[in-house]
């Protein structure tokens, strides 16, 4: 009875084998059968290749959203989600600076961040080290890139004694500000009174260098931005501050470089990494004369100035590749459906060619 029951599942289960095996002794190979299997698997193989290609190539995706309030810690009662913002490092962004001015030597030059200048130390008091930035004699690459040379000769190893470099990185709050690299407001007054009634009347000492750093001359605040970036950069963007060239060529060599930045939050997502805030920055610069300046009786000082703010509008930027299991099933439809539709077509013209052959008969 037992072997009969066992019997008996066995026929069941056989009955729902869908994959029935055919005999050995009754197949047939043929040198046709060979071609199409060759046909076959070359075919499953060139739509495997497309697919893996198709897989590895990464999608990007774009979307816009209203950017992150950022809250004041001077004027948010629940000052709490403000303090937390700071600790985390959410609230301030790097601002990296590297310029070069080629003809102005170092005691004439000045910087400032929202109106903290260095002359009068509240730069330093706003900025402490490490986070801060110093100026210093160039080096030879960095004033032959200033100057547009090539040449490396000793000629140049003195002349770049008479330039200066400003350099180094500060922590900004993420609101808008101005940045700022000109004559300091002791060297222009000086060069002014110098060369507007032949000697200084602002009270200097008898320095020659002190009191007319430019030799009678007006300053040259030609320059070379070599790096301005804000944030973390974004990877598949380029920076348009960076090896940006002002040139002052109206004969007196002062003038304004006004640069304006539009800064985007841009939240940058690749396939097996972490999300990274980054920036993407659109600039417009002009060069603003000296007439102009005069003109609107501007308390600005020749040299470089960069107006920044960021837009209330974020960008996200994801790439992606196409989901895992998604291509798997694509592998196997191709394979199963090449070799099954070769089949119905190999099938059918044998059947044919058998029908065709037994009427001739």
């Amino acid at each position: 009875t037992t072997t009969t029951t066992t019997t008996t599942t066995m026929v069941l289960r056989s009955s729902f084998d869908a994959f029935a095996k055919p005999i050995d002794s009754v197949r047939e190979r043929s040198v046709s059968g060979g071609f199409i299997t060759l046909l076959a698997s070359a075919t499953a193989a060139v739509l495997l290749i497309s697919q893996l290609f198709i897989y590895l190539q990464v999608q990007t995706r774009h979307s816009m959203h209203l950017a992150h309030s950022v809250p004041s810690i001077l004027f948010n009662n629940g000052g709490a989600a403000a303090r937390k913002l700071v600790l985390n490092g959410q609230y301030h962004i790097p601002l990296k600076l590297h310029v070069t001015f080629p003809h102005l030597q170092c005691n004439s030059l000045d910087y400032a961040h929202d109106g903290n200048d260095s002359s009068s130390g509240k730069f330093e008091h706003y900025h402490s080290k490490p986070y801060t930035f110093t100026k210093r004699m160039p080096t030879l690459e960095e004033y032959k890139t200033a100057v547009g040379s090539r040449v490396n000769n000793s000629e140049l190893q003195k002349q770049r004694r008479e330039g200066c470099t400003v350099s180094g990185t500060i922590h900004i709050p993420r609101v808008g500000g101005t940045l700022s690299v000109s004559v300091s407001p002791d060297a222009w007054r000086r060069a002014t009174s110098v060369l507007a009634f032949g000697m200084d009347l602002t009270g200097g000492s008898g320095n020659t260098e002190q009191v007319d750093p430019f030799h009678g001359r007006l300053p040259n605040v030609t320059h070379y931005v070599h790096d301005v970036t804000f944030g973390a950069p974004f990877p598949p963007g380029t920076n348009p501050l960076q090896g940006a060239h002002h040139v002052m060529d109206n004969g007196s060599g002062v003038a304004l470089a006004n640069v304006a930045v539009k800064l985007v939050p841009t939240t940058y997502k690749r396939t097996f990494h972490s999300e990274r805030e980054t920036y993407q920055a659109s600039v417009s610069r002009h060069i603003v004369e000296p007439a102009t300046l005069a003109a609107q009786r501007s308390m600005l000082l020749p040299g470089l100035m960069i107006t920044y703010d960021f837009t209330p509008l974020a960008v996200r930027h994801v790439e992606k590749r196409e989901n895992v299991f998604v291509f798997l099933s694509s592998l196997v439809g191709i394979v199963g459906g090449v070799f099954v539709t070769v089949g119905l077509v190999s099938g059918c013209l044998v059947n044919s060619a058998q029908a065709v052959a037994k009427k001739m008969d």
